[in-house]
């Protein structure tokens, strides 16, 4: 999660003019929209077995985090040259953090074989545990 986070903030504090996008319409929201997906898929990973006790409050709590993230990715985006704060690139944040948090609440087999991965690498890093 925090490299994810990490790497949202590195792309945000280029500036505008450093940025090659693709060149439709729609690209950068597009952007947006896959990296706070990503990122929320990170932060339903790192709650475990947990979300899947509760995984309607867990994917409601994950896309709040990812609207939290990215109002202070636009606040940080104010003090970079050529950048600007947008609701709209807020509100594809919120969307992909929604479309993930959605897929993984509507799919019992996602939530489990997140949560068997998660499983497997912590025993990876941590035998005996």
């Amino acid at each position: 999660m925090t490299l994810v986070m990490g790497t949202i903030f590195i792309l945000s504090h280029q500036s505008g003019d450093s940025l090659s996008l693709p060149s439709f319409p729609g690209a950068d929201k597009l952007a947006h929209m896959i990296a706070y997906g990503v990122l929320a898929a990170t932060v339903l990973w790192s709650c475990g077995s947990r979300a899947l006790e509760k995984p309607a409050r867990y994917s409601l709590l994950t896309v709040f985090c990812c609207l939290l993230y990215g109002m202070s990715d636009e606040y940080h985006q104010s003090f970079v040259a050529l950048r600007s704060v947008s609701g709209y690139d807020l509100l594809a944040d919120v969307a992909g953090a929604t479309c993930f948090s959605l897929t993984w609440l509507n799919s019992s087999a996602l939530r489990q074989r997140m949560v068997r991965y998660q499983t497997r690498l912590l025993s990876l890093l941590l035998p005996g545990s």
